[in-house]
């Protein structure tokens, strides 16, 4: 999933997979949690949270402190 030797660095992979997993309809209401992704993309917390920080710079999702990102 994630092409470590890509030139598009690790974060934007990320976003992209999570932004059309959200416009295919897979993910719904909430985005799975920052451990839950870490573990499934097998990446740093700080590389799942610049991908989460890029899809709600776009405007795609909104994160409520203490109840996630929607």
């Amino acid at each position: 999933m994630i092409d470590y030797d890509s030139a598009t660095p690790p974060y934007q992979q990320l976003a992209a997979i999570l932004r059309q997993r959200i416009e295919a309809g897979e993910i719904t209401a909430r985005l799975p949690g920052e451990k839950t992704l870490q573990q499934e993309f097998g990446m740093a917390l700080a590389t799942v949270r610049k991908a989460v920080k890029v899809l709600r710079d776009e405007g795609l999702v909104r994160t409520v402190p203490g109840w996630g990102t929607y």
